[in-house]
């Protein structure tokens, strides 16, 4: 059964740091690329950011690039997101996700957690 965890969530200060963590078991973490999504109140699920099996390769969405980090370990099959310089607009539910193909679109992921609640305040 696969699973996908996700932990770290929590409440953070505008500008604070926080960073997030996505546990994976049940699957061969290295065959897949990752990705971080999140969701705001009242708002479509969205991209942040992407990572490739290896971790030779990333891509982040305007939004939260230059801010927010992405990385893998492969050996702890585990998957990261450290987000610096945080803004209420960050408020969000983030999810990780697990898909055979690198991409940014919801549907093109296989596998999804159930999701952290990351609150920025002003």
């Amino acid at each position: 059964q696969v699973q996908l965890a996700e932990s770290g969530g929590g409440l953070v200060q505008a500008g604070g740091s926080l960073s997030v963590s996505c546990s994976v078991s049940g699957l061969i973490f290295s065959d897949y690329n990752m990705a971080w999504f999140r969701q705001a109140p009242g708002k479509e699920r969205e991209f942040v950011t992407a990572i490739s099996r290896s971790g030779s390769s990333t891509y982040y969405e305007n939004p939260v690039k230059g801010r927010f980090t992405i990385s893998r370990d492969n050996a702890k099959n585990t998957l990261y997101l450290q987000m610096n310089s945080l803004k209420p607009e960050d408020t969000a539910v983030y999810y990780c996700a697990a898909g055979a193909t690198y991409t940014t679109r919801i549907d093109g992921m296989d596998y999804w957690g159930k999701g952290t609640l990351v609150t920025v305040s002003s």
